[in-house]
């Protein structure tokens, strides 16, 4: 569930990042970043290749130094500290467990090194297995583990250690489709029982709205938007932030004045939008413009199609199949129809 509009005055601060700015040679990877994460918050770092956010991420954990800003962690300022001093683990996509230890054995290695006694380690492990629902484990070797129990243990052998925050690079990216999803709700469903703050990156929008207590939408260096997933998606900001998190229409030049009496950029979600007979009656509230079917796409539960629209612009329509013989399916390429949507659907961009 996505955290309260009061989030600020009802949560404390467990990463404080000011004027966070990163260069590589001539690229600047961030740019004056400023940001709060909450303790217990799920927070994802969303974006493209190259965006900052896998920056960020490494500069909070202490294997990239800022050229200028600080790094505040529970309060305590951590810019300077290298990473062993810091209250966080990392968890990468490749999992990095050692293939010659068991599983117990890649658990309790940070136990280990922070020599915490070996009865106590066994309990901690065996705490640690039942979290992430792979008790009984502990003798095999990840060589005889699935993706996903693979990236369990790496998550388990983070959680014992019991860090403050727990950072994760892009975890479930090497595993298929169907384990990913499975694995969305699974590490949800740990986050909210162990009660660890999480800072996830991915570039996979879908990923970060299905997981995320709030994202922040990193393009070229910088947050785009911050806020919870349907602020994110029902409300972005910036055309960026419309393209990239899920599917938007933009809307522009005279096609836009005509429509909403203004030439700026407007974003239209293609489920807003209903397909009817040219002509049809328009209910008070609502928008509509007339088009050509250019393209149908089916796609089992739902159909998408491609609107030619006036002014060489073109909109994209999803509509549910949500009946075996669809009323919308008489609509075939070359089809003139109408698009309507409700007004307090488009949103006027930046």
């Amino acid at each position: 569930m996505a955290m309260s509009e009061n989030l600020k005055s009802e949560k404390s601060v467990a990463i404080e990042l000011r004027g966070l700015r990163r260069t590589f040679g001539e690229v600047v990877a961030v740019n004056n970043v400023s940001l709060d994460v909450y303790n217990g918050e799920f927070l994802t770092l969303l974006g493209p290749s190259g965006s900052g956010k896998t920056t960020v991420l490494r500069l909070i954990a202490g294997f990239e130094r800022p050229d200028s800003g600080t790094i505040k962690l529970d309060g305590t300022d951590v810019t300077d500290m290298p990473p062993y001093d810091r209250n966080v683990n990392t968890v990468f996509q490749d999992y990095a467990l050692f293939p010659h230890m068991s599983v117990a054995e890649n658990i309790s290695y940070g136990l280990k090194v922070k020599k915490v006694p070996k009865s106590e380690r066994a309990d901690q492990v065996a705490i640690a297995l039942e979290s992430v629902r792979l008790a009984g484990y502990g003798d095999r070797a990840p060589s005889q583990l699935s993706g996903g129990q693979r990236q369990r243990v790496a998550l388990a052998r983070a959680l014992v250690n019991r860090p403050k925050v727990l950072l994760l690079d892009e975890p479930l990216g090497a595993l298929d489709l169907k384990l990913r999803e499975e694995m969305q709700i699974e590490l949800k469903e740990l986050q909210r029982s162990v009660g660890i703050t999480f800072v996830f990156v991915t570039h996979d929008q879908d990923e970060a709205l299905t997981m995320s207590d709030r994202i922040a939408v990193f393009n070229q260096g910088d947050v785009a938007q911050l806020g919870t997933p349907i602020d994110i998606y029902e409300q972005p900001a910036t055309p960026f932030v419309a393209g990239f998190v899920g599917v938007s229409n933009l809307i522009t030049g005279r096609l836009a004045k005509s429509l909403f009496g203004s030439e700026g950029t407007w974003s239209v979600r293609p489920e807003k939008i209903t397909l009817t007979e040219t002509q049809a009656s328009v209910a008070s509230g609502d928008q509509c413009v007339n088009g050509k079917v250019h393209e149908v796409i089916y796609a089992g539960m739902s159909t998408r199609y491609l609107v030619d629209l006036p002014e060489d612009q073109s909109l994209s329509v999803v509509i549910q199949n949500s009946t075996e013989h669809t009323t919308h399916q008489s609509w075939m390429r070359g089809s003139e129809v109408q698009l309507t949507w409700n007004s307090a659907s488009a949103k006027a961009l930046h």
